[in-house]
């Protein structure tokens, strides 16, 4: 369904695994890639997600990125999804992260939404942590509803919608 509808853009038919974090196709999901632009964010006395100021994250782009103990980074996907009408996804984090105190998180891609995914990279641990660009960062599960939901994402205009950049949080 995935590659007939376009939703994957690009689409790993197979999963690859040799040397690298897996990603591509799963038995019941998708494993998704994290891309080669982390935003990591400088100390601030808040974070405030209704308050973003310019300058808050520094931009890296490289083959990886190192999290301190204790802190984040945001991503994107590699991928661009394209959702349709009849479909909305669960996201979790890759078992080989876990195992590390790395915590994915990712908002559920709902019917008919479309981009880039901002992904938040916790290090849980008490250790720096290697993320790896272009390899598997997480997992999505797709749920296929008997009926096309009354009011999609792209019906109400979401203001996450077409995002083709790490994007910070909106009101």
């Amino acid at each position: 369904m995935s590659k007939e509808e376009g939703m994957i853009t690009p689409f790993a038919e197979a999963q690859a695994r040799k040397g690298v974090i897996s990603f591509g196709v799963g038995s019941y999901g998708y494993d998704f890639r994290i891309a080669d632009e982390f935003q990591i964010p400088k100390i601030f006395p808040v974070m405030d997600p209704k308050n973003i100021q310019p300058g808050m994250f520094g931009i890296k782009k490289a083959d990886f990125c190192i999290i301190p103990p204790g802190s984040f980074i945001l991503g994107r996907t590699v991928e661009y999804f394209k959702i349709p009408r009849n479909i909305v996804t669960i996201a979790t984090g890759k078992s080989t992260y876990a195992r590390v105190g790395v915590i994915v998180n990712v908002t559920p891609f709902e019917p008919e939404w479309e981009g880039f995914a901002t992904i938040s990279i916790v290090n849980s641990s008490s250790s720096p942590v290697k993320i790896y660009a272009n390899e598997g960062i997480g997992q999505l599960i797709f749920l296929e509803a008997t009926e096309v939901c009354d009011i999609s994402y792209a019906d109400k205009k979401g203001k996450y919608q077409a995002q083709k950049t790490i994007t910070h949080a909106r009101l």
